[in-house]
């Protein structure tokens, strides 16, 4: 095939369109092109208002038009999903902890070789899961096994389902293609922005779920990983408990794969305990802001126009302190959402359905955070330090799991009186939220930081700070403030292996998942070994 770079379109383009641009572009005629394909798509809103679609489309030329091709660059398109052979295997089957990205691709993975995987998962399956979050939210009762951050798909499942990352390799892409293969929107393979959003990941991750069942794998929901004891130097035993019956049994195992995310606090302890070796890592902390997604689209394209996408943006802004501030998880047409997973914490996150049709647009508003400002050299410092400012949280939210909040423009004049009513803009906080002085539950140079920076960022995006804009704390568990060093092979102790954005080597769907295939690899490879 042949790629065809640049293409110029309009936004809510047709094949017409396309053609029309191919013959304005490149003087060749549809009758040239035998078929075609689009393998990225983006847009330039550079000469706002005239925004365009920009399209690179993969052609296969008609035989009698082959001469007119030659200067183009020959590309190859891939929609196949992860591929191994099968290996002859009756051993212990290999154990995987967690459901999310990592342990759902790192389990796919070993059932496509054969290995049919036990993967452990401590909360519930995902429509069960939802359940428990609608019943937090209304309620305030948290399930502190099933929640927006434990459960079938990970953290990641009540997002807005991004999946774009900063590397693009051979695993990102059957990422991507798997994820198509098991029902996700097919413009994700093609898209420079790809997201899914959270109510088409609930069934996508049940599909992959049922895919790994086929191959031979199981999942186990409700079961928590308690520890681990090495048997011999071909088996581990795995102790598990059920947290709905609170049975306990231990599964002798060939190979263990913690595939555990950021919120896994339990884990870090037992590997710290264990003297595996642990790290302090660096991660940030801010607060979401919400405003409108109006005023978003008007800054982005120009004006707020009919019939394109929810405008996005991604700012930040290194200031002469030293600190980076951020924008991170960028939600058009979301909501903002409790995502405690223990009790009396407040943790914010942002969702957005496939549509992103809501009112308003959210995103992490996050200043660095490094292991020099964690209060003691402890390797679990930095989750202590996490959970004190969410602890301080629910207090000045009101002890309800009501979310602190407060306006942009009290916030920036440092009032100690706060205004009492909303403006423009309505909260989407899904357990509500108390206008108050959010400087009470931030480290003073997160606060510090923010004061410097909104304005900044509000001058490179018009209205992405606007007076009535909400900031909401707090959001905190953007990444894991600790990392388990591991060798090249993934392994952090004899016959257990680390993967994934809890591990400290990933940060996003993309990302985590494309770990735990190369973790599955080297799993798959230590086995083989050792038949």
């Amino acid at each position: 095939m042949k790629l065809l770079s640049e293409v110029k379109v309009r936004v809510g383009y047709d094949e017409e369109d396309i053609f029309f641009a191919i013959r304005k572009k490149f003087n060749l005629e549809r009758s040239d092109i035998a078929s075609f394909e689009i393998v990225r798509e983006s847009l330039d809103a550079r000469k706002k208002p005239n925004v365009l679609m920009s399209l690179n489309i993969a052609v296969v030329p008609a035989k009698f038009a082959e001469k007119k091709f030659f200067k183009f660059a020959e590309i190859v398109v891939d929609h196949s999903g992860l591929n191994y052979s099968k290996i002859n295997f009756s051993g212990n089957r290999p154990v995987v902890v967690g459901f999310g990205p990592s342990g759902m691709f790192a389990g796919l993975a070993l059932a496509i070789s054969g290995l049919k995987p036990i993967i452990v998962e401590q909360g519930k399956c995902v429509n069960e899961r939802q359940q428990d979050i609608d019943l937090f939210w209304k309620t305030k009762k948290l399930n502190c096994f099933s929640n927006v951050q434990f459960g079938e798909g990970g953290a990641g499942t009540f997002s807005d389902g991004k999946l774009t990352s900063n590397v693009n390799n051979d695993y990102t892409k059957k990422v991507i293609n798997e994820f198509i293969l098991c029902g996700a929107p097919p413009e994700i393979f093609y898209s420079g922005t790809p997201h899914i959003g959270s109510d088409k990941l609930k069934e996508i991750v049940t599909n992959v779920r049922k895919k790994i069942i086929g191959l031979g794998g199981e999942v186990w929901f409700n079961t928590k990983f308690l520890d681990y004891e090495k048997i011999n130097d071909k088996t581990i035993g795995v102790k598990l408990k059920n947290v709905i019956t609170n049975k306990c049994e231990t599964v002798v195992s060939s190979a263990l794969v913690l595939a555990v995310g950021h919120s896994a606090e339990d884990v870090y302890r037992l590997l710290n305990n264990k003297g595996l070796n642990l790290v302090p890592k660096p991660f940030a902390m801010g607060v979401r802001i919400e405003g409108l997604q109006s005023e978003i689209n008007a800054s982005q394209y120009g004006q707020d126009k009919e019939g394109f996408p929810p405008a996005n943006y991604k700012l930040v802004t290194h200031l002469t302190s030293g600190r980076s501030v951020f924008t991170f998880c960028m939600c058009p047409g979301g909501e903002v959402v409790a995502s405690a997973s223990e009790p009396e914490t407040i943790v914010t996150n942002g969702m957005s359905n496939y549509k992103r049709d809501g009112k308003n647009a959210n995103s992490a508003v996050l200043v660095n955070v490094v292991p020099s400002d964690f209060e003691s050299l402890d390797p679990l410092s930095g989750v202590e330090f996490q959970r004190k400012y969410e602890k301080l949280a629910f207090i000045l939210g009101g002890s309800d799991y009501r979310a602190p909040a407060e306006k942009v423009k009290d916030f920036l004049s440092k009032t100690e009186n706060p205004s009492e009513d909303f403006g423009v803009v309505k909260p989407t906080y899904s357990s509500g939220v108390k206008l108050t002085n959010l400087k009470k539950c931030l480290p003073d140079f997160v606060y510090e930081s923010l004061i410097e920076a909104l304005p900044i960022l509000n001058n490179k995006l018009n209205n992405f700070a606007a007076d009535d804009n909400l900031l909401i704390g707090i959001e905190s568990r953007s990444s894991a403030p600790v990392q388990v060093v591991r060798s090249e092979t993934f392994m952090a102790d004899d016959l257990v292996f680390v993967t994934g954005e809890g591990a400290g080597y990933a940060g996003g769907i993309t990302s985590s998942a494309a770990d735990g295939i190369r973790c599955a690899e080297n799993v798959i490879s230590f086995i083989c070994e050792n038949i």
